[in-house]
């Protein structure tokens, strides 16, 4: 149990004995109790605004709840306890509490950071899930950096998690895939064409041609055109899903499932309007079949199956989640982009007719990227003209920082990318001062090494009483908890601004506490405090997806 868990405990033993005791009178459910670390260290190691949240439902002022609760509270966990203002709590820990809390995190060695299981339910997260017809942009990168780093912290959090990619490879987007690479192969072959009007022209597209001429020449030539378009096209989707696939795996980001919608077509579709049909959630009209989406919060209903019989992307849609329900998962996570915004109401609204918990589905969104150099927008790659190739942003800046800056925002805030500050090998590039402070760590212990310094035995923590040290002890507590909210909320950003605060509380450290040339059982407690905060600073990076160099 951490220190955090056991004050709360503390305050509900001292609440039930108050009401016990008559002194506080209850008449409603009671919240539960809220800890934070304060912004300032004279107002305690802990904080609560409980007796503020509580005053309405014991009837009584702020105050008087704080000081039932503070005279109900015989621990040894703590120095003293104050009230603060109209009602805060200021929870003071003894120093032996914070060695003995030290002590165990020193332990739990390369488990630190990983929190017990929460049980069987399995949570699916799906993210990117661009069409395989070019590459991927940097908006993309956005959601593989958010989505994966969600993944990692949740399970960390003690979540089971699965996560998918949902191949959009059906429907009209692959026709003119195939056509616009029929077109640059006979065109690379000498031939004259006439391009598709609406054909895909990036160069990404005359590039998988190259590729297709290099591994299979000019056998497809002289096939009818419908033959050749329809080979092109597989050849073109493989290509395509190898090179995504590629840039996915160089920015670390892996998926447990690759879900390809082809499966869906026809039968699964077909499967999910019957039962709609059944229930009276789609109704025909003008030789279409609507979804009635609007009698669940959405705007207007939608169509489903066109006039021609074709199924839209809703119905594909509302099949997919239909069968992300099947599988059994607990939740399900989207990550979309902030253009599907409307998107929500009528897939809920489906999902509702289809008699599953529409709450279940969430949707976390993800705002638009805007990259700058020397104070100037980007807005297009310098090779393709068009939008800016996640591989490009790869190359220019590093994964790391990539990886970092993407995460340093909320995902539903706009995100200004600075490419000059990302490159930049200064304390203001804050993934670069982050990955420094843990190459310094580094070679501290290679210098110890070096001067036969080891940790050996148990650290006699108590040795350490500076404002410097404690205060570095203390922000490593904060890290469960942090991890903790940062699953909770889907804020990969919290463990990025908590990794940099970690960095920067090191810095003070090592600016004012030596190793070597102090005494020995304290330069071994000092030494045994950066072997936790080295392990944290990787730990916190790696559910970024951000290696932790030992040199720079």
């Amino acid at each position: 149990m951490q220190v955090k868990d056991k004050i709360a405990a503390q305050i509900k033993l001292a609440v039930e004995a108050a009401m016990n005791d008559g002194a506080l009178k209850f008449s409603d459910a009671l919240p539960e109790v809220a800890l934070e670390v304060p912004p300032k260290k004279e107002f305690g190691d802990f904080a609560t605004n409980f007796a503020m949240q509580t005053a309405k439902i014991f009837r009584a002022s702020p105050r008087k709840i704080a000081e039932e609760i503070k005279s109900r509270i015989s621990s040894d966990l703590f120095e003293r306890i104050e009230i603060a203002g109209a009602g805060f709590m200021n929870f003071y820990l003894r120093n032996d509490v914070i060695y003995r809390e030290l002590k165990t995190i020193y332990d739990a060695g390369e488990n630190f950071g990983n929190l017990p299981n929460k049980g069987n339910v399995t949570i699916q997260i799906e993210y990117v899930s661009a069409n395989p017809t070019g590459l991927l942009h940097v908006g993309h990168g956005r959601g593989a950096a958010a989505g994966s780093a969600i993944v990692n912290i949740m399970r960390a959090a003690g979540y089971n998690v699965e996560s998918e990619y949902y191949i959009n490879d059906a429907g009209n987007q692959m026709d003119k895939l195939a056509k616009s690479v029929n077109a640059r192969y006979l065109e690379l072959l000498g031939q004259e064409i006439n391009f598709p009007e609406d054909g895909y022209q990036g160069a990404d597209i005359i590039d998988t041609t190259r590729r297709i001429i290099s591994r299979h020449g000019d056998k497809y030539l002289n096939l009818p055109a419908d033959e050749r378009i329809k080979i092109l096209g597989e050849l073109a989707y493989a290509d395509k899903m190898l090179e995504l696939q590629k840039d996915l795996e160089n920015f670390g980001v892996e998926f447990d499932v690759w879900f390809s919608e082809r499966t869906l077509h026809p039968d699964k579709i077909n499967a999910a309007i019957e039962v709609l049909k059944s229930n009276g959630g789609v109704y025909e009209q003008d030789g279409a079949l609507w979804l009635a989406s609007s009698k669940y919060g959405d705007d207007k209903d939608r169509v489903v199956i066109r006039e021609n019989g074709e199924p839209t992307y809703l119905a594909a849609d509302i099949a997919y989640h239909k069968n992300k329900f099947e599988r059994g998962f607990g939740e399900l996570i989207n990550l979309w982009g902030a253009d599907h915004h409307g998107y929500v109401a009528r897939v809920k609204a489906a999902m509702t007719m289809l008699g599953y918990d529409a709450d279940k589905l969430k949707i976390i969104f993800l705002q638009m990227v805007s990259l700058f150099r020397s104070g100037e927008a980007v807005k297009m790659s310098k090779r393709a003209g068009t939008a800016i190739p996640m591989r490009e942003l790869m190359e220019e800046v590093g994964t790391d920082a990539a990886r970092y800056f993407f995460l340093m925002r909320s995902t539903d805030s706009q995100l200004d990318f600075d490419l000059d500050l990302a490159k930049s090998q200064s304390a203001d590039n804050p993934v670069y001062y982050i990955q420094y402070a843990h190459a310094r760590i580094c070679s501290i212990f290679r210098q110890t090494k070096e001067a036969g310094l080891t940790i050996e035995g148990a650290p006699n923590f108590s040795l350490m009483n500076s404002t410097s040290e404690i205060d570095l002890i203390n922000k490593i507590f904060e890290y469960p908890d942090e991890i903790e909210k940062a699953a909770a909320e889907y804020s990969p950003q919290r463990i990025a601004r908590y990794v940099y605060d970690l960095a920067s509380t090191f810095s003070a450290f090592y600016r004012d506490c030596r190793i070597l040339g102090v005494e020995k059982d304290l330069a071994v407690a000092r030494l045994a405090l950066l072997k936790i905060t080295k392990h944290t600073i990787e730990h916190a990076l790696g559910l970024l997806g951000v290696s932790a160099p030992e040199r720079m």
